[in-house]
């Protein structure tokens, strides 16, 4: 395992102390659990961006086809 030096102002750390103390967690596990629970954050944010993109995407063809089918289905040759 790494091990990372960060430099945090004193008020963050009493903060962090204090809340990991709640837990009844170290401030290593803390720090450890806030940085996945970001981690997990961004990529969630990421995924659901993706999938509007292509929500997007598929919605503008959808509205295409429809078009068309609105089209033929109304269609005076019938």
């Amino acid at each position: 395992m790494t091990t990372v030096t960060i430099r945090i102002p004193d008020h963050v750390v009493h903060s962090i102390d204090s809340c990991a103390n709640h837990l009844h967690l170290t401030r290593s596990e803390y720090i450890k659990r806030a940085i996945l629970a970001m981690n997990k954050m961004l990529a969630d944010e990421s995924r659901a961006q993706k999938l509007r993109s292509a929500s997007q995407k598929v919605r503008q063809e959808s509205m295409i086809i429809n078009a068309e089918f609105s089209a033929v289905e109304y269609d005076p040759k019938d």
